[in-house]
């Protein structure tokens, strides 16, 4: 199908992109969100969360790194978990790859919908495929643009 994309004024458009989302993924899925600081991958797996229907506000895991949240009985879909993991301080090279297998993700894959900041070409490797979402800001407004693609 190619690479899509969506110009989101509001955060709530931006959320509301999210569930939207949110209704192809399944567990076991992994999403990579790329943009920049304040490009609005937090106000996105907000969205993902309301539309996956799981417990819990969803807030950045900046300080923890990674948010566990337990599936919640959602409307119409089959209960699901979500893993928000922000891999801005996992830092490069082999060390930031080791930090990154303390993590389990992989293990978390089976089960849940895994979401990651800041991940792009570290945790691809996590899964067969892949949804990548770049986020954009416009200079001066907050617009943004998002524009995804299911990769492998």
């Amino acid at each position: 199908m190619g690479e899509q994309s969506i110009e989101l004024p509001t955060v709530e458009d931006t959320e509301a992109f999210g569930r939207r989302l949110a209704a192809e993924l399944r567990a076991g899925d992994l999403v990579v969100l790329d943009g920049p600081l304040g490009a609005g991958k937090t106000a996105l797996t907000r969205g993902i969360a309301a539309g996956l229907g799981v417990e819990g506000r969803v807030t950045s895991p900046t300080f923890v790194i990674a948010r566990e949240h337990r599936p919640g009985s959602p409307e119409g879909r089959a209960p699901v978990g979500l893993v928000h993991v922000d891999a801005y301080r996992l830092g490069d090279g082999p060390g930031a790859l080791d930090e990154l297998d303390a993590l389990d993700l992989d293990t978390d894959l089976t089960d849940t919908v895994v979401v990651v900041e800041w991940g792009g070409g570290l945790v691809e490797q996590l899964a067969d495929r892949h949804l990548r979402v770049r986020l954009r800001r416009d200079p001066g407004t907050d617009v943004r643009r998002a524009s995804w693609e299911w990769i492998g």
